[in-house]
């Protein structure tokens, strides 16, 4: 793991998204196609506000959320709706986008199809995450249901998960999926999750604190 410390978060955005754009731009020139999967929240949207302007191949890039909540992009809770608001807009409107959600009530209805859309497009080329102060990371929280079956080494694709935290049921991508990409990003806020990464690496193990599962070789951004 590689830990950068800004002075501010603005610079941190705007680094961050430099870094992003140079990596897909080479990642283009060596292949037909990148897989770009990114976290939800607002907190990436000054990184999303900067690519969607960056000269790049997107009509060659594959956009996707490492995780989603179970609800239609109308609703104010989905991370689609933020990210057709501020990442697949301008330039980057090109790219595709490939959805973690599917009209049904529970997502193990249509979880099967929505996986088989992905297979073809990994691993990952470039992840971008981020991280909460319980050590989580996309949609793997600390005591969530399903957080042993995602963390496994066959893992699928994708896994549905419910947690106490989480007030509607979410679909992840598994950890093996998220560990296997080319280049990872985290991109983290505020003294509490710099202690929580802190303790996560002391500990080590990925049931207990799931951000674990991703820091090996990935590059951790930080500021106050």
């Amino acid at each position: 793991m590689n830990l950068i410390e800004y002075p501010d978060r603005e610079m941190m955005m705007i680094e961050v998204a430099n870094e992003l754009a140079g990596q897909l731009g080479a990642a283009l020139r060596q292949g037909d196609e990148v897989l770009f999967v990114v976290p939800g929240g607002t907190t990436p949207g000054p990184i999303f506000d900067t690519l969607s302007g960056v000269r790049l191949n997107w009509d060659r890039v594959r956009v996707m959320l490492s995780d989603e909540r179970w609800v239609p992009e109308s609703s104010d809770r989905s991370n689609t709706r933020l990210l057709r608001e501020r990442l697949l807009v301008g330039r980057a409107a090109e790219a595709t986008y490939l959805p973690l959600y599917a009209a049904a009530e529970t997502p193990e209805e249509r979880l099967d199809e929505l996986a088989e859309a992905i297979r073809p497009h990994l691993p990952i080329t470039v992840l971008l995450l981020g991280m909460g102060a319980d050590m989580h990371t996309a949609s793997l929280f600390p005591g969530a249901d399903r957080l042993a079956e995602a963390m496994a080494d066959d893992a699928p694709i994708l896994v549905p998960m419910r947690a106490p935290s989480a007030p509607e049921p979410r679909v992840t991508l598994s950890a093996p999926v998220l560990a296997g990409a080319i280049q990872t990003h985290i991109v983290i806020t505020g003294a509490d999750k710099r202690d929580a990464l802190k303790t996560a690496r002391s500990i080590g193990d990925p049931v207990q604190a799931p951000i674990a599962a991703v820091l090996n070789g990935a590059t951790v951004h930080w500021a106050e």
